[in-house]
């Protein structure tokens, strides 16, 4: 059988880029913050992480730029080798005291953070228990991790995290292994009541806060720092593709474990080290993040914003609450597609998600938002969104 059989009889992308309603793969050809130009049209942008609006941030960009010029384009090796600068472990630094960590490492991506540090963390001697919907990059890790056993738990459900841990072999090292902010469905996770149970059968526990590091906390430490857990959080991991205006990603925790990961972590070791440009970015943004709180107090009255006047016209958005990701369920493919085509062609992006990213029968328009936005954008969205609900009968 030829391997490449599968690629041939894959049509559905096709089928549906010929239906005329394709969400994916959009070109962006201008940014300017709170709107983008694709296909020649400005549409006002709801779908983009990049929740404080730093990546247009002139601060940043200045900062990217003095680091280009002065180290070029890329590190040309990996952290293990010859790409550390100086910069780096600058960043490192900083970031380790701003989650009041020992220890940070930096990845080139958030995806690589946690494929580099789950699967190292652990061998066939122990087990992963973890959230049934972690994102893909956690997925990924546990997969990467050969051997070791995996049990999964219903969605933010701590009585099945509790059913599930109490029949696991406690002989074994345990980790539990959740998202911070879920990153499809908006909610987050009951630490508390986790890191409670992670107590009692002696178990460590990995927090994923892509979602919440930025957004959520009185410091933007996130969703542990939100709900008072996080000393009792073992590592905390998070990506600089969202709120840090970047790309890259770290894991902070004890000294000891961070120095392993170092010297174990394969994704590290053999790739290249995140760029200058990337790592100034991530130092400039960290440093407005501590020092202007003005943004994420501008972003959580959006998002509250939003979740209530979504909720009025009728539209359904599940548990959402709190964060700026609030989805829109529609719970049927071609209706996903069918809304999210309309929406485009009224000047509004969101994004189009249906299985795997979520269960065949939640299907939603994953709606995201930006401390840059305008009244004026949410009023516009918000009139879009009630008309286009109406003529769909969603609402």
């Amino acid at each position: 059988m030829d391997i490449f059989e599968k690629c041939f009889n894959f049509t559905r992308a096709n089928e549906v880029i010929e239906a005329g309603i394709y969400p994916y793969f959009m070109p962006i050809s201008n940014n300017y913050g709170s709107k983008v130009t694709m296909k020649g049209k400005e549409v006002i942008m709801i779908g983009s992480n990049n929740y404080l609006g730093l990546t247009q941030d002139p601060r940043v960009i200045e900062a990217s730029v003095k680091a280009t010029e002065k180290y070029g384009t890329s590190c040309s090796g990996s952290r293990f080798l010859n790409g550390t600068l100086d910069l780096h472990l600058e960043l490192e630094e900083a970031l380790a005291e701003f989650t009041g960590r020992e220890s940070a490492l930096i990845f080139s991506t958030g995806f690589m953070s946690n494929l580099g540090a789950i699967p190292t963390l652990v061998d066939r001697n122990d087990i992963i228990i973890m959230d049934k919907a972690n994102h893909a990059s956690i997925y990924s890790g546990t997969i990467a991790a050969i051997g070791t056993e995996l049990k999964r738990y219903k969605h933010n459900n701590m009585d099945d995290l509790e059913k599930v841990i109490s029949m696991v072999n406690h002989n074994k090292g345990l980790v539990i292994v959740t998202d911070g902010v879920f990153s499809m469905e908006g909610d987050i996770a009951k630490l508390p009541r986790l890191t409670a149970i992670a107590k009692e059968h002696n178990a460590r526990v990995y927090v994923d806060e892509a979602h919440g590091m930025g957004v959520l906390g009185e410091n933007g430490r996130g969703a542990s720092e939100l709900l008072g857990v996080e000393e009792d959080v073992d590592i905390v991991m998070s990506t600089f593709s969202k709120s840090f205006g970047s790309i890259g990603g770290f894991v902070a925790g004890p000294a000891a474990v961070i120095n392993y990961i170092k010297h174990k972590a394969l994704p590290l070791i053999f790739s290249a080290a995140p760029t200058p440009a990337a790592t100034a970015a991530v130092l400039k943004s960290l440093e407005i993040i501590k020092s202007e709180p003005q943004h994420k107090e501008r972003l959580q009255y959006i998002s509250d914003f939003m979740r209530r006047e979504l909720v009025d016209l009728g539209f359904d958005i599940g548990d959402a609450h709190d964060t700026p990701i609030i989805p829109i369920y529609i719970r049927n493919d071609e209706k996903t597609f069918l809304f999210w085509t309309k929406l485009f062609n009224m000047g509004v992006f969101a994004n189009a998600v249906i299985s795997p990213a979520v269960p065949p029968d939640q299907a939603l328009l994953r709606t995201s938002y930006m401390a840059s936005l305008t009244d004026n954008d949410l009023d516009k969205v918000l009139d879009i969104m009630k008309t286009i609900g109406k003529d769909m009968d969603l609402i």
